[in-house]
């Protein structure tokens, strides 16, 4: 899985080497090339009511002139690369969600086409692109799209790109409602569709979780209704009113994420995602002091680790042949709940000696000793919230097997109760 941070409230395209600097040290290897930053949909706004003054401060004057895209990217790009930072996925220039000029689309069909040969100079494999929507009557909305998209393979056939439709909301009368490829059935239908008329799979789905969160959809249904057809992934927290770009998990209520997290990790998990996870937090840093920044990147990095373990959880599971738990506790029970019968454990272990020879949810419980006697390519999937101390214990005992990392806070299902148990670390339930 590609982990990808997105340099808005980062990284501006001039003085781009401190942002893209915090990015790297952060632990980030790879970035979302976010072309809005050289012709903003406040630019684009601008030039749509006729000002003369769309953007005093963009000398290039991109919109008037796409081809200077890749000179107005050059400092960003070229950072990127001295810092050792890949930029998989790009995302074109587009108009703010309530514009109503219509005189815009031809501009945003040119800055789309500079964009992709942009992606091919960079070396992006992805570039998102919105769909038109500006002054399209409903009823002509999917053939004027499609013409759009379609003009667009041949060059990104040619620079070897693939462009990722993305799920939009409206704006109708100040509130952000469901638009043009939010619903799952119609994205994929559209994704299929162009790829049956382009001969091949040119086209891919981006899946905003803040446009989700800003809809009200269950993710889970989102995500499994768009299946492979998921190349990427925006992850950004919201509070469903609003539009903004948060720092996943930072946006709650009475102690409750306004983000459904538990289905969107749910739905990628099923699906055994593997594309580009681009974590979006532009508001969250651009609210914080330039000192404290790059504190708020190395969060998002181990945000982003998070999530990746998260999903990829089933994924580790199915890797391996046979398996034993270590933990005879909730962990361990909602394991059993969720996955012992499709990936069955041969047993699980504990450190408590009163539960030794004794079972457990279906498996016998073992001293830790008896690791030592596992076939070398058995795996051992640690139940309990003291992975790290485990993990030590472990490898002080000369335990060489393959250890992952348990964890049910995103299960398919739960238990709704808890058992009445005390889950210590080792040291204590064993006194060493």
């Amino acid at each position: 899985m590609d982990l990808l941070c997105a340099p808005a409230g980062i990284a501006g395209i001039t003085g781009a080497k401190k942002g893209i600097r915090s990015i790297s040290e952060a632990g980030f290897e790879q970035i979302l090339l976010d072309l809005s930053l050289c012709c903003t949909p406040a630019a684009l706004e601008r030039i749509g009511k006729k000002r003369q003054d769309a953007d005093k401060d963009d000398k290039l004057k991109v919109y008037e002139n796409p081809s200077k895209m890749y000179e107005a990217m050059s400092e960003l790009i070229g950072q990127c690369r001295a810092q050792g930072v890949r930029m998989p996925v790009a995302y074109a220039p587009y108009p703010e969600r309530d514009t109503k000029h219509t005189d815009l689309n031809d501009l945003v069909l040119r800055l789309t086409k500079e964009s992709i040969k942009v992606c091919g100079q960079a070396g992006c494999r992805y570039l998102v692109v919105r769909p038109l929507f500006a002054g399209i009557p409903a009823a002509e909305l999917w053939e004027r799209n499609k013409a759009y998209y379609l003009e667009l393979a041949a060059l990104a056939k040619e620079q070897d790109v693939c462009i990722l439709l993305e799920n939009q909301c409206k704006d109708t009368n100040g509130h952000l409602v469901r638009g043009l490829c939010a619903l799952p059935e119609e994205a994929a239908d559209w994704v299929d569709r162009l790829n049956e008329a382009a001969g091949e799979e040119r086209f891919g789905f981006c899946l905003d979780v803040g446009v989700c969160t800003l809809c009200g959809q269950n993710m889970y249904d989102v995500v499994m209704g768009l299946g492979g057809r998921i190349k990427a992934v925006i992850m950004r927290d919201c509070d469903g009113i609003r539009e903004s770009a948060l720092l996943p998990f930072t946006c709650a209520r009475q102690g409750v994420s306004q983000t459904d997290w538990l289905n969107l990790i749910r739905g990628l998990r099923a699906l055994c995602f593997d594309g580009a996870l681009i974590m979006s937090m532009k508001d969250t840093a651009a609210a914080f002091s330039w000192i404290l920044r790059t504190e708020i990147v190395r969060l998002s990095k181990k945000l982003a680790y998070y999530f990746k373990w998260q999903i990829e959880m089933e994924a580790v599971l199915k890797r391996y042949a046979s398996r034993v738990l270590f933990g005879a506790g909730n962990m361990c029970r909602n394991y059993m709940k969720c996955y012992g019968e499709q990936y069955p454990p041969l047993y699980t272990c504990d450190n408590d000696k009163a539960i030794w020879g004794t079972e457990f949810c279906g498996l016998m419980v073992k001293s830790p000793e008896s690791l030592r006697e596992l076939p070398e390519d058995c795996a051992i999937f640690i139940c309990n919230v003291y992975y790290e101390e485990i993990r030590t214990q472990l490898l002080e005992m000369g335990i060489r097997n393959p250890i992952a990392y348990f964890n049910d806070e995103y299960m398919p299902s739960f238990y709704t109760d808890r058992l009445d148990m005390k889950e210590l670390p080792p040291e204590k339930e064993t006194g060493v």
